[in-house]
């Protein structure tokens, strides 16, 4: 079973993912970008679902700190803010996709596809 490492602060958002997602994935949860890091680096995940907008470090300064050591690993950046310059900055710090909030099951389960099989 492939593992997913959900970076998110609001209990919502992870409730919402957590049933989208656990009977298919082996789901880590990290509340703020820092625990992302290291719960990422420690764990090596198959894909991350990043969200943006985080306590102690934001999501594009994590995604820059794990990509110095795992380069190749997905990561999808999940925010509310949906323009264009959001998206490109999240890509720039190393995500590979977006997907803005609230998160469309139909797009979130064609991006595991994508980067999954």
């Amino acid at each position: 079973m492939k593992t997913i490492l959900i970076v998110e602060d609001v209990e919502l958002n992870v409730d919402l993912l957590t049933q989208l997602l656990e009977d298919d994935y082996n789901l880590l949860v990290a509340s703020d970008g820092a625990q992302g890091v290291t719960m990422a680096l420690e764990n090596n995940p198959d894909l991350i679902l990043m969200d943006i907008s985080l306590p102690m470090m934001d999501g594009y300064e994590a995604t820059r700190r794990i990509r110095q050591t795992l380069t190749s690993l997905p990561i999808v950046g999940l925010s509310a803010h949906a323009m264009q310059s959001d998206i490109e900055r999240a890509k720039a710090a190393g995500c590979n996709d977006y997907l803005t909030k609230p998160v469309d099951d139909n797009l979130l389960f064609k991006m595991l596809d994508k980067y999954l099989g």
